[in-house]
């Protein structure tokens, strides 16, 4: 799977230097001299330079010489591949990727979907499509807390909720 780290802004320069909208917490080892970056829009990119300026990432690539050619990457979106990606730290930290896909169970096991995104918004969100039995069809969102998510079991592909009266099932809430 692919997995976004940036996109390619305006040209800086003459010299095929582009400005780099981040899109991941380590630009600093995704970004690093040599890298390989797969694109959205043609062959992959492979990092010549980098810099910060003004809290801004400059980037180079290979065989990006003048301001024409780095003009004519503006808008790609740089991705690589998920299994290059390091594992966090800690154990409570997930990628999105890893959590897209999870079957959702309640405590008492009762299946309630599948995770179908991860929305960042003031408050993580897990956007659950609602599958099977007597519940109502749809996607609810589940806000992605301790409290609220307790456990998440990469290994056995399921994320357990132990929901609020109202969260599933809104006639609960009255």
């Amino acid at each position: 799977m692919q997995v976004t780290v940036g996109r390619v802004g305006r040209p800086h320069g003459i010299r095929g230097e582009v400005v780099v909208g981040v899109r991941t917490d380590d630009p600093d080892v995704r970004f690093a001299v040599g890298s390989r970056l797969d694109t959205d829009s043609g062959g992959p990119l492979t990092v010549a330079s980098v810099r910060w300026q003004s809290g801004q990432l400059m980037v180079r690539f290979e065989g990006v010489r003048d301001r024409d050619a780095a003009a004519a990457l503006r808008g790609t979106w740089l991705s690589v591949d998920s299994g290059t990606l390091d594992s966090p730290d800690d154990p409570d930290e997930f990628r999105d990727h890893e959590l897209i896909g999870l079957c959702v169970q309640t405590a008492d096991g009762a299946v309630v979907g599948v995770v179908e995104d991860v929305l960042h918004y003031g408050q993580d969100l897990l956007e659950v499509r609602r599958t099977g039995g007597d519940q109502a069809a749809g996607e609810i969102l589940v806000p992605f807390v301790k409290a609220l998510v307790p456990e998440v079991d990469l290994a056995a592909g399921r994320l357990v909720i132990d929901p609020p009266p109202g969260l599933l099932d809104p006639e609960e809430a009255v």
